[in-house]
């Protein structure tokens, strides 16, 4: 007989009756057991480990909630499926509530036994196949479209696709295909990246046949919500990736109604480029005009390169004739207990018409793993680092902030953010002055030089819309997932910072982002 199928324990006091379903199950490969009491069924229990037990509700002696607690108590995690001839809401409750699994009415047929049996025993070897089945095709379908030359709609749709299969990878890691996954990643960020070198200099010059860009934020998904009259939260999470919204998306299902669309980040996919964009609607060459000492020389500070998105969100507001009373309010949360503080008043800034929210905790993750081999220990690749990111914010004030907005019903949340990141594991070494940034993902200096298959290179800043920094200054910006490491203590360096989530480069994790409307479920 073949076992392989799984181990059944079936409980009734009737079961003679049932013997030609026993009889079906064992014929479909089952091992199946019967007793016809609830202290056979516990003792059973005790001594043998079972993959699915049937649980009769009405026996005489040790009834079957009674039985089903007994179980629990020595298999926890072994699925019970309760069979009962009363449909009362009460009797179904408390069947819940003492953890079965599904329940079925009797009189029961084989065919709904047999489902529940395939449900439980081989439905993740049934879904794998399936899952399995569909990817191998959607394989194929990303290698042609990747032939084809994909235009930006097309590589969010191709990006969207393989962030799917990651998260669906997560749920079947049995299935061995995540390294195929990441290899077609890799291979489509090779090509995502000649795409943005072709393209990226036409986009910051026209404002038709582009995708949106960071500085088109507020205008396109802000300020239209300002028009309903309803009061709009606007957060910015640092360094957010699409994966880890979706994660996100998932906690917060239940408590709004979501619209997810796409926009690309800027160039260098960094808080003081992207960011900046975002609340002052404007390209970095023109923040420069009106903000110099922003790109003082040598300056790497990222926060300190933002210490004026403020004021850019008024500017921002005044060029485009916005008048709100009261005015605007503008919070930054770089610590936890901050972050407490704003959650425990949320409600009090729903009175004002526009509350910005900058959340830096996903980059400061990023940043800690990065430092921390414990963090790099517990978080080893992608689908870990989701895992790290879910549990971070389940237990957040952000999602404090969120699920307390929902409450409110005149307020709409705009959610995005200003760049994503990605695991950089491959090397390139840089040779420049000692002026030279020290950035990983990105670069400026004089007489830039390294390998042409890592970067782009970027001699004049004007082309990308980026701040002069003086005569002869150039940028480099690094693709797929190549970071930037210079001659002196080259592999102590290139050691340190392999394997890290960095962001500031060309790649479809830290271009391709998320902006996401919300609106609190009726």
């Amino acid at each position: 007989m073949d076992e392989s199928k799984g181990r059944v324990l079936w409980v009734d006091d009737e079961i003679d009756l049932l013997r030609s379903h026993v009889a079906f199950l064992r014929e479909r490969g089952y091992h199946v057991e019967t007793v016809t009491n609830g202290e056979d069924a516990v003792a059973l229990v005790r001594e043998n480990l079972y993959d699915l037990v049937f649980l009769d509700e009405m026996m005489p002696g040790m009834g079957g909630l009674k039985t089903l607690a007994g179980i629990k108590d020595l298999q926890p995690a072994v699925p019970v499926v309760m069979i009962t001839k009363n449909e009362e809401e009460s009797l179904m409750e408390e069947a819940i509530g003492g953890k079965i699994s599904d329940y079925l009415t009797k009189p029961v047929n084989p065919s709904q036994v047999l489902m529940a049996c395939k449900k439980f025993l081989e439905g993740r070897k049934i879904a794998g196949a399936a899952l399995s089945k569909d990817y191998i095709k959607e394989f194929n379908e990303i290698a042609l479209a990747l032939n084809a030359g994909p235009d930006y709609k097309e590589w969010t749709d191709i990006y969207t696709r393989l962030v799917g299969w990651g998260l669906e990878f997560d749920r079947h890691p049995e299935l061995g295909l995540k390294q195929t996954l990441s290899d077609q990643l890799r291979e489509c960020n090779l090509a995502f990246g000649k795409f943005i070198e072709r393209n990226y200099r036409d986009w910051v010059e026209q404002s038709s046949g582009r995708p949106p860009l960071s500085l088109e934020i507020v205008d396109r998904y802000v300020l239209p919500e300002l028009q309903t009259g309803r009061s709009v939260v606007f957060f910015v999470i640092d360094c957010m990736r699409l994966d880890q919204w979706l994660v996100f998306e998932e906690l917060l299902q239940e408590y709004f109604t979501i619209a997810r669309e796409y926009y690309y980040s800027i160039l260098p996919t960094a808080t003081p480029y992207s960011r900046n964009a975002i609340f002052s609607g404007s390209y970095p060459c023109d923040v420069e005009l009106r903000h110099p000492d922003l790109w003082d020389k040598n300056e790497d500070d990222e926060s300190s390169r933002n210490r004026y998105e403020r004021q850019f969100l008024e500017k921002l507001l005044e060029r485009r004739k916005v008048t709100l009373k009261p005015e605007p309010k503008y919070i930054k949360i770089l610590d936890p207990e901050f972050g407490r503080s704003i959650e425990s008043t949320i409600s009090s800034y729903t009175q004002s018409r526009l509350t910005s929210i900058v959340v830096n905790f996903v980059d400061m993750l990023a940043h800690g793993r990065s430092d921390s081999s414990l963090l790099k220990e517990i978080a080893p690749d992608e689908s870990a680092y989701r895992s790290l990111t879910r549990s971070w914010f389940l237990h957040s004030s952000l999602f404090g902030m969120l699920k307390t907005l929902s409450r409110h019903k005149n307020v709409t949340v705009i959610l995005t953010t200003d760049h994503g990141s990605i695991r950089s594991l491959r090397g390139s070494k840089v040779l420049g002055d000692r002026e030279a940034s020290t950035n990983l993902r990105y670069k400026y200096g004089r007489n830039l030089k390294c390998d042409d298959k890592a970067a782009i290179f970027v001699k004049n800043p004007q082309d990308f819309k980026l701040p002069n920094r003086g005569v002869a200054v150039n940028y480099i910006i690094a693709k797929e997932d190549f970071y930037f490491v210079y001659p002196t203590d080259y592999h102590k360096y290139l050691n340190q910072y392999r394997d890290s989530f960095q962001h500031g480069g060309v790649s479809m994790e830290e271009m391709i982002l998320p902006v996401i409307r919300m609106e609190p479920r009726g």
